[in-house]
């Protein structure tokens, strides 16, 4: 795929992965895909309500982009735990903390094999994980359990092991959340965290198990709303160029996939709008931005771009950048060549969690 055969419409979709309230087809997501050209949809448990759903919602959605010049993404957030995106008859892993700590390395691996497969085999593409942050809080914090250990270390094993088994399965690992959520209390769900260490402490610790990963192939970074003390200012580093462009790009020296966090959290829609968000993400440099809003507010904003990209206040060349980005993880990952999907066997698979299960006490 050439970049002198998409429209700048084209192209700005390609960068919008979107969120479904509900768990039917409905007008707003047909038309962000025929129309707005999205390059990915997320998809959460609320979507559908058994595996056989599941399968025929995400069916649906590629049929309504098999006009559309480039392959759509179906992406989830399934870690385990308390962040259990699939359907009642799949028995769910255990946390992140518990897996390391009962089983190791070894098991850590087995997780991300199982939980791979059983994305791979169900037509998903991307998986938002896992956790690179570090535990300094309770298993109920906002991270907590989510996280593989207490060390700097312990997290950078453990998570890219993960990241390198979910890859091999033919998944894209989205490693998160950079630079650390583990450095704050409060949840970037609900309130803009700051984390008020200095960033030469955030360095050397927060922002290690990503730098590790960047050495070890890391392909894709979600960036989350959080704010440092006298280096985002008034942004969180997901809205920050400065931020983007100095640590990531070029001290990190990566040339990945960064991908915002979900943009309809209720910070960033009470503190900027929905439409600046929008907007903000794409100027800093993101290249891939996560949200969902209303139909209305999804239209503004995209258009909003698109007038920011006409005027000349938003370079092509920079939303070109981002799209070669994608085009190249679509192809890697072959979405170009995708075969029609069957499913997983569900006894087999449960029965491959209840090992996992039993190894951490829960069965």
């Amino acid at each position: 795929m050439e970049l002198k055969d998409l429209s700048i419409q084209e192209k700005i979709g390609q960068m919008l992965m979107i969120g479904m309230d509900t768990n039917y087809m409905t007008e707003r997501i047909k038309l962000m895909i025929t129309k707005y050209k999205v390059g990915g949809i997320i998809l959460y448990r609320k979507n559908f309500n058994t595996y056989q759903d599941m399968l025929a919602l995400m069916k649906q959605l590629k049929d309504l982009n098999k006009e559309n010049k480039i392959p759509l993404w179906i992406a989830i957030d399934q870690e385990g735990g308390r962040v259990n995106r699939m359907p009642k008859e799949i028995l769910n892993l255990p946390a992140a903390n518990k897996i390391a700590l009962k089983g190791g390395i070894e098991a850590v691996e087995k997780s991300a094999e199982i939980i791979g497969k059983l994305l791979k085999q169900s037509g998903y593409h991307i998986n938002f994980a896992p956790v690179l942050d570090i535990k300094r809080f309770k298993d109920s914090h906002a991270i907590g359990d989510r996280c593989y250990g207490k060390t700097k270390e312990e997290v950078a094993d453990y998570g890219i092991a993960f990241m390198k088994k979910l890859q091999e399965q033919g998944i894209l690992s989205v490693v998160k959340h950079f630079p650390g959520h583990g450095a704050t209390k409060k949840d970037s769900h609900y309130f803009l965290p700051m984390i008020k260490e200095r960033i030469e402490y955030i360095e050397k610790e927060d922002m290690y198990p990503f730098q590790q990963a960047i050495k070890n192939g890391a392909e894709a970074i979600l960036i989350g709303h959080l704010l440092l003390r006298n280096v985002t200012g008034i942004f969180p580093a997901s809205l920050s160029k400065k931020f983007i462009t100095k640590y990531l790009r070029k001290k990190y020296r990566y040339n990945g996939l960064i991908i915002t966090d979900d943009l309809k959290m209720r910070a960033i829609r009470l503190w900027y709008g929905a439409e600046f968000a929008v907007r903000k993400a794409f100027e800093v440099g993101n290249d891939v931005i996560v949200f969902r809003f209303s139909q209305e507010e999804e239209r503004k904003a995209i258009d909003t771009v698109m007038k920011q990209v006409k005027a000349g206040n938003l370079k092509e060349a920079r939303i070109n950048r981002s799209v070669r980005r994608i085009i190249r993880m679509k192809e890697k990952y072959g979405l170009f060549e995708e075969i029609e999907v069957k499913g997983i066997d569900i006894d087999k698979i449960n029965e491959e969690i209840r090992s996992m299960r039993r190894l951490c006490g829960l069965e």
